[in-house]
């Protein structure tokens, strides 16, 4: 999962209230963002320094003191591995003069998102600040890489016998699949009856061929039915989110 201004930047939570890990962070990977959480200080740290240019929001109402958290984000805009990280304040404190002070003497750039404003809003601040940080890059969405996941397979009945194939990765728009045997399908043809198999989870869906992989003419690229059932979406959030986690917990950080 490269980082790089054309794949899109890794969106790190430091320390996220209870609201982040239940709701606004299946909506943010729906959306397509790249969404990791963090627990501990100088680990968040060193993985701005390892991927740089990410943008974190720091829950402050957690962990350090006032003044331990504003020592904090100054060390990470003045250390030359770091500064070009995007730093954004979560707090459910009102207060006017902590607001200014990041907002203004530190001059976060992803903005104080005030969580007393409710999920829905504060979501919506949080979304508008990736957005305006490019937080995709020139992505829509973000994928994941399975091929080492030999659950992840897809497999079909077409016109002229069965179809078995490797899931490569996965997003939440759609799979590049290696496949055994294609039967020949114009661009934009339907595939019914999808049987789509990730760690335990089976989804039923019909899908879109998009078409090949550069120049492997057996990987083939796949879009979900935009009718497929809330519940198979949701099986892959929960796929996409325990990839990100899985991958985030093996960096040797």
């Amino acid at each position: 999962m490269s980082s790089n201004q054309e794949d899109g930047k890794k969106v790190f939570f430091l320390r996220p209230h209870s609201v982040i890990h239940q709701e606004m962070l299946d909506i943010m990977i729906m959306a397509g963002y790249e969404i990791y959480t963090i627990l501990n200080e100088e680990r968040a740290r060193k993985l701005l320094a390892m991927f740089p240019g990410s943008i974190m929001f720091v829950n402050i109402d957690e962990g350090y003191t006032e003044k331990e958290w504003e020592e904090y984000i100054k060390r990470i805009q003045e250390d030359p591995a770091t500064k070009n990280s995007k730093i954004g304040i979560m707090s459910y404190n009102q207060d006017k003069n902590l607001m200014q002070k990041y907002l203004m003497d530190l001059s976060v750039p992803c903005g104080y998102v005030h969580l007393k404003l409710g999920v829905q809003e504060s979501t919506k601040i949080i979304l508008d600040a990736m957005e305006a940080n490019e937080a995709k890059g020139r992505r829509n969405f973000f994928r994941v890489n399975c091929e080492n996941d030999f659950s992840a397979t897809m497999n079909y009945k077409g016109l002229t016998g069965n179809y078995r194939g490797k899931v490569l990765d996965i997003s939440s728009v759609g799979i590049a699949a290696k496949l055994e045997k294609f039967e020949t399908m114009p661009t934009n043809a339907i595939v019914r009856d999808v049987q789509l198999k990730i760690r335990g989870g089976l989804i039923l869906t019909d899908m879109i061929l998009l078409g090949t992989r550069g120049n492997n003419s057996n990987v083939y690229i796949f879009l979900y039915d935009p009718k497929m059932p809330s519940e198979s979406k949701i099986i892959i959030y929960r796929y996409l989110k325990a990839s990100l986690h899985k991958y985030i917990d093996e960096l040797n950080v």
